[in-house]
């Protein structure tokens, strides 16, 4: 008999994705599920029973056999295998610890959506971080410079705040006042230490993470000197992967960026900008010499996803038991502040 399964179609394909992508599955696995998913939304459900019942469910563009079948299993009350066995082999915890301090988490500060290098929408990226229990959630797209991730020019990323704008009244009608979507941006620091986008528009955003994404190697001197450019900018307030190393994954690997970390830890405690903790597996940025060195020196933290997909937004564990592991104060990571407090903080 097949267990009973209550969450409708819908959910089920939109629980399969997640659970892909926080598996780290390859993004096509992916968007099948998302497509179909979006695709009979907007459809009656008795409509949905009825091309189930009989059998034009295909018939929908975006839904294809195999979300045919966990379409048909769902509107039957009966728990599609698809998601049965993706429960069974990533449903479970990612890490052994950092629960604990992943409860206290209110928020996320990092994250991506399709428009630059993220795979899913605006909304839907709202719609799981409220599902996993956030207050808040920073879109922070990529700027201008980072092309080939699609960066925000200053005309798109204007356009951007008002669609932020537009998914936060809709969450509202929703009932969804316990959360609120914030503007923010990935801006990439420039060779000279400046950012990448207008300085109007960094000031009309609610969080700025710094991150560096271009020449890595450069000579640690003039790396450092970069790094205290962006930090001593009045509009940065976090850090965002300080090495820039990656250490697994289908990108193959890379060394960490030389500089004076102490220097740079320093200048992050003097400026008030957290020291990021980016969860994605394969960056564990900053290296746990430099994130005991961070913690020691006095540094704020902020633990990210980095999500590039919605159930990337899960990845915050991992920086959680790194954190957990150091010793590092709950109060100094700015993500377990509540949002009056993290914007009074990133707007002082």
């Amino acid at each position: 008999m097949s267990e009973r399964y209550d969450g409708g179609p819908v959910a089920a394909l939109r629980r399969i994705a997640f659970l892909l992508e926080r598996g780290r599955e390859e993004t096509y696995k992916v968007k099948a599920y998302r497509n179909a998913a979006a695709a009979i939304l907007p459809l009656p459900a008795d409509r949905v029973a009825a091309m189930v019942a009989d059998g034009t469910i295909t018939k929908v563009a975006g839904v294809g056999a195999s979300t045919a079948k966990v379409i048909t299993a769902a509107v039957r009350g009966e728990m599609p295998e698809r998601l049965a066995a993706l429960e069974k082999e990533h449903g479970g915890p990612l890490v052994p610890n950092g629960a604990g301090l992943r409860a206290r988490l209110r928020g996320d500060l990092h994250s991506h959506s399709d428009w630059s290098d993220g795979g899913s929408p605006i909304e839907e990226m709202a719609f799981t971080a409220i599902e996993l229990g956030h207050d808040y959630l920073v879109l922070t797209d990529h700027s201008p410079r980072l092309t080939v991730a699609r960066g925000l020019s200053p005309e798109r990323l204007a356009r951007q705040l008002g669609v932020v704008e537009a998914v936060n009244d809709h969450l509202s009608s929703l009932g969804g006042d316990g959360f609120t979507l914030l503007k923010g941006i990935e801006v990439d620091i420039l060779d000279d230490g400046s950012l990448d986008q207008e300085d109007d528009l960094l000031a009309r955003l609610d969080v700025r993470v710094a991150s560096v994404h271009s020449k890595l190697k450069m000579d640690a001197k003039d790396m450092t000197k970069r790094m205290i450019g962006a930090i001593r900018n009045p509009r940065t307030n976090v850090l965002g992967h300080c090495t820039g190393r990656l250490v697994t994954g289908g990108r193959g690997t890379r060394p960490e960026s030389q500089f004076d970390a102490r220097a740079v830890f320093e200048a992050c405690v003097e400026h008030d900008v957290a020291v990021e903790i980016n969860s994605r597996p394969e960056r564990r940025d900053p290296p746990t010499a430099l994130l005991e060195l961070a913690r020691d020196l006095g540094c704020l933290f902020s633990i990210d996803s980095d999500a590039h997909a919605p159930g990337q937004l899960d990845f915050q564990v991992y920086g959680c038991e790194r954190a957990e592991a150091a010793g590092i104060d709950p109060d100094r990571i700015v993500n377990t502040w509540p949002e009056d407090r993290l914007l009074t903080w990133a707007n002082r």
